[in-house]
C-alpha cells in the first residue's frame, strides 16, 4: 500500500464563458437563473469550484456587478460550500470594468498576468490593469487564480508573489489549445508543472485546462500526475466529435472517471477550501 493517500482531485467548472451560445450548444446557461441551475447539476455531480462569466440578455458578455451578485448570492444558496470563482477576463468589459464585481469578494477570482494571442485578437492585459486588479484582490481577500496561457506568466505570477502584489502562493492554471496560444502539448504541459514547483515549492497545488477538443486530454494529462482538472461548457460545448454535451454536469462525470480510473478521490468542497487555503464556511 502507499505511504500517503491520493490528494483529492478539484474539479472547476466553467459554465458559461463569453463566447459559446445556445447556437453552439442549447445547453450552455445564459440566463443568472440558468447558470445556477447548471451549477447546481455539476456541483452534484462532483465539481467543487465554479468558474463564473455573466451575460446580457442577448447572449453578449457582461461584466455587470448586479448580475454577478444575483449569480454569487444563487450559488451560495443552491451550491453551499461551492467555490466561486468570478472571471476578470478581457471578453466581458474594458479596463477597470473587469474588476467591478471584486468588491462582492468572491472567493476567488482569475487573474491573467500577461498578454497574448487568441484566435482572432490579442488578449491584452496590461502591467497597469493587472496591478490594479491584483490590488483589488488583496483589498477584498479574494483568491487569484492565474491563468496561464504562456510559460511567462507563470514566471510572471511569481514575480509578483515575489514582491508583495500577490498575497498567496499562487494557484495558477494551464490553458492550452487556444488558436494562436499555448498548444496541447506533453512536454510542454510537463515543463509548466515542473515550473510551478520549482518556483512556488513541490506540494503547490494546479490546475489544467484544455480548450475545445483538448479539454479530455488535458483533463487526463492533469488527474493521471496528481494536478486538478477544469472543465465545462465555456470550454468545450461537446462530448465528442458527434455529439454535443447535454450539461456541464456530463463533463464534470467525465473527470470524475477519469479520477476512478487513476484512483484519485474527487475532492468535497469542503477539501477544495482546504487545498487552497481558502475559509471554511458553514453552508
Amino acid at each position: 500500500m502507499p505511504d500517503t493517500l491520493p490528494t483529492p482531485c478539484m474539479i472547476c467548472v466553467a459554465i458559461t464563458g463569453s463566447l459559446p451560445t445556445k447556437a453552439n450548444n442549447p445547453a450552455v446557461p445564459i440566463t443568472v437563473t440558468e447558470q445556477i441551475e447548471s451549477t447546481q447539476g455539476a456541483f452534484e455531480a462532483g465539481a467543487s469550484i465554479v468558474h463564473a462569466h455573466v451575460r446580457n440578455d442577448d447572449e453578449t458578455p457582461s461584466s455587470d456587478p448586479e448580475r454577478f451578485a444575483r449569480l454569487k448570492e444563487g450559488l451560495e444558496k443552491h451550491c453551499p460550500g461551492m467555490i466561486i470563482q468570478f472571471s476578470t477576463g478581457g471578453r466581458s468589459g474594458a479596463g477597470r470594468m473587469r474588476g467591478g464585481m471584486l468588491p462582492l469578494a468572491p472567493d476567488m477570482a482569475s487573474l491573467s498576468v500577461g498578454s497574448n494571442n487568441f484566435p482572432t485578437r490579442v488578449y491584452e492585459n496590461p502591467p497597469d490593469l493587472v496591478d490594479w486588479l491584483a490590488s483589488e484582490m488583496r483589498s477584498y481577500n479574494v483568491r487569484p487564480e492565474i491563468e496561464a496561457f504562456d510559460l511567462s506568466h507563470i514566471l510572471q505570477a511569481a514575480k509578483m508573489h515575489a514582491d508583495g502584489r500577490l498575497a498567496t502562493t499562487p494557484y495558477v492554471q494551464f490553458v492550452m489549445g487556444v488558436k494562436n496560444a499555448m498548444p496541447a502539448d506533453r512536454d510542454v504541459f510537463d515543463f509548466y508543472i515542473k515550473t510551478v514547483k520549482r518556483l512556488f515549492g513541490d506540494e503547490t497545488p494546479w490546475c489544467a485546462a484544455g480548450i475545445g477538443a483538448h479539454q479530455l486530454t488535458v483533463n487526463e494529462w492533469a488527474v493521471a500526475v496528481g494536478g486538478h482538472a477544469r472543465t465545462g461548457l465555456e470550454d468545450n460545448v461537446r462530448l465528442d466529435r458527434d455529439n454535443l454535451a447535454p450539461s456541464n454536469a456530463a463533463l464534470v462525470r467525465r473527470v470524475t472517471d477519469l479520477c476512478d480510473k487513476y484512483e484519485r478521490p474527487v475532492a468535497t468542497w469542503k477539501q477544495a477550501r482546504r487545498i487552497l487555503g481558502l475559509q471554511h464556511v458553514d453552508p
